[in-house]
């Protein structure tokens, strides 16, 4: 049986082989994966069922289960991910600067990949497929855990994705891994030197159960606490038509809205509307919705709580300013939106809130990779460094500086013989590992 430490070990050296092959040999063996996945429908979603039912048997909540369903709409969703990923350019040996430090002295910031991923994600079986395509697509060796009720699930996709890899080119062994107990994450979590990112994709408690648990670099969101504020010039039939849709289009994502600011001139118009366009959506209000509505009383803590249900927060502002500190001071900089006809309080609006998405007369549920045209996401980042909102191919690269001279030396320079005249220079095209 092979212990996570080798698991770790055969990505390392797999990542090394992957970072030099062509982008034609890695798009070929995601092609490989599409045909592969196809073929096996009928025995992967068997083994879907197989979850569902043991899922129903654990009383697994209704929203999980939503979540684990492979579905016939959500394979065809797996192989249109899986189109748009290999179609997408290569994210690799781009070149993002040149610069000549000196005659002869040229100095240039390549991307190349971060090199080995452990990425844990929870429920939904399609995930294992998108994060394996952007991993291969983006040269990363990459460790896989799946949530234990999608076992049956993650196995049988994982086997088809390996069999495609090896079986286009035996380069691709030992690229990709597949967990299968926590003792192993437990594991995989110890290993700073082999591993070079942790992506957890998930519930809150898994993220910050993940941050606590390792001196990896972790890159993940720890709630979805999303809001819409409709403005005083909002068309409050869109307003009512956004807010809708974040909320019940699939309210147990980190993408769907948990609370809606309103402006104290529109309250009185909108409120009303909101309640009876959301007669399956728990409303709660502070005092000024209450005035105007009937619903419960908003506590305190509802305007830091991710519901992932059919539950809406509501309160009403003031003035825009006050909406944006609001939001600032209760999300949690994943996804927000505006809904007005006004251009400056739009701009303000972007400008100021602190948040990886920020939307405008637009559903929050479209932030997400396949939806901004990333082709998939390996997750959603909430962090202010390296990626940023939804992470695709690009989100999992790095760069190298790459200096070439001629028998150029530092000592001409500290001695004053030679200067510096860093000239910035147009980037050259791609070199190495590209297309060829």
């Amino acid at each position: 049986m092979t212990t996570m430490k080798q698991a770790a070990r055969s990505a390392r050296q797999a990542g090394r082989r992957l970072r030099t092959m062509p982008a034609t040999l890695r798009d070929a063996a995601l092609r490989a994966v599409a045909r592969r996945i196809d073929d096996n429908r009928a025995v992967i979603q068997a083994a879907n069922a197989r979850d569902l039912q043991r899922a129903r048997d654990d009383r697994i909540p209704q929203p999980l289960i939503h979540r684990l369903r492979l579905s016939d709409a959500k394979m065809e969703a797996i192989d249109a991910s899986l189109q748009e990923v290999t179609a997408a350019p290569d994210p690799l040996q781009r070149v993002q600067a040149a610069r000549q430090l000196d005659a002869g002295l040229t100095l240039t910031r390549v991307t190349v990949p971060i090199g080995v991923l452990g990425v844990i994600f929870e429920s939904r079986p399609d995930a294992l497929v998108q994060i394996a395509s952007l991993c291969i697509k983006s040269g990363n060796a990459a460790i896989l855990k799946g949530g234990s009720e999608a076992a049956e699930s993650n196995r049988a996709l994982f086997d088809c994705i390996q069999a495609a890899l090896v079986a286009t080119d035996p380069r691709f062994t030992g690229a990709l891994h597949l967990a299968t107990s926590r003792d192993q994450i437990d594991d995989l979590l110890r290993m700073d030197d082999l591993v070079d990112l942790i992506i957890p994709r998930g519930s809150p408690e898994l993220v910050r159960s993940i941050q606590d648990r390792t001196r990896i670099a972790v890159l993940g969101h720890a709630d979805g606490i999303c809001h819409v504020y409709v403005d005083a010039a909002a068309d409050l039939e869109q307003a009512v038509a956004i807010v809708t849709d974040a909320k019940t289009e699939y309210p147990a994502v980190c993408n769907a809205v948990e609370t809606v600011l309103v402006h104290a001139a529109v309250a009185g118009r909108l409120l009303p509307r909101l309640r009876e366009a959301l007669p399956q959506v728990e409303l709660r209000g502070d005092e000024r919705v209450r005035a105007l509505i009937d619903v419960p009383a908003a506590a305190a803590a509802d305007w830091d709580t991710e519901y992932l249900d059919l539950i809406l927060a509501l309160k009403v502002v003031d003035d825009l300013q006050e909406a944006i500190a609001f939001i600032n001071r209760h999300g949690s900089a994943h996804t927000d939106a505006i809904v007005t006809t006004d251009r400056q309080a739009a701009d303000a609006f972007f400008a100021q809130v602190d948040s990886a998405s920020v939307l405008r007369n637009c559903s929050t549920r479209f932030a997400d990779g396949y939806r901004f045209g990333l082709g998939a996401e390996v997750g959603i980042s909430t962090a202010r460094i390296h990626a940023r909102g939804p992470v695709g191919v690009e989100g999992l690269t790095t760069y190298s500086y790459r200096l070439q001279g001629d028998g150029h030396l530092v000592a001409d320079y500290t001695g004053g013989a030679r200067r510096f005249h860093h000239r910035d220079l147009p980037a050259p095209p791609a070199a190495g590992g590209g297309k060829g």
